[in-house]
């Protein structure tokens, strides 16, 4: 499938799991898919550069002035490794907390899931275990979408 049909196909399915409310549960039972993307380092990478397009991106860019980005990326690197099923233990704020003060909307939310997209695509991670990260991370949604 081409990369530019591909994407809309996996906006479209985000979407629909949003919209439905049948996302994955935000909780891995194992570890399958921490070590399918690389375990904390293939996370970090990823991680790492999601934040650094999301920084680039002119749709999404404003919403990170006065972000620390490498806290940001040490904070969503363990996120998504405990979210994954690796050792790593999330103590950062709620997401609600986190984003409370941010107006942000589905455009940017979805721009957001695009640079990660892009950014696990970098990593050569095989698409289903992208849709398997993307499913986990789509509830998040109600906490993070504002207006």
């Amino acid at each position: 499938m081409m990369r530019s049909a591909r994407r809309g196909w996996i906006a479209h399915l985000l979407a629909l799991l949003i919209g439905t409310g049948m996302a994955a549960p935000a909780a891995a039972a194992d570890d399958a898919l921490y070590r399918a993307l690389g375990g904390e380092a293939g996370i970090a990478r990823i991680v790492d550069n999601m934040i650094d397009r999301a920084y680039a991106d002119e749709r999404i860019k404003k919403k990170f002035d006065g972000v620390n980005p490498k806290a940001l990326k040490e904070s969503i690197g363990k996120q998504f490794c405990q979210l994954t099923g690796g050792p790593c233990v999330y103590d950062g704020e709620t997401m609600v907390k986190s984003h409370a003060h941010l107006a942000l909307d589905k455009a940017d939310f979805n721009a957001l899931v695009e640079d990660l997209q892009f950014a696990m695509d970098d990593q050569k991670v095989p698409f289903a275990v992208q849709n398997r990260l993307l499913a986990l991370l789509a509830p998040m949604h109600r906490d993070i979408i504002t207006r």
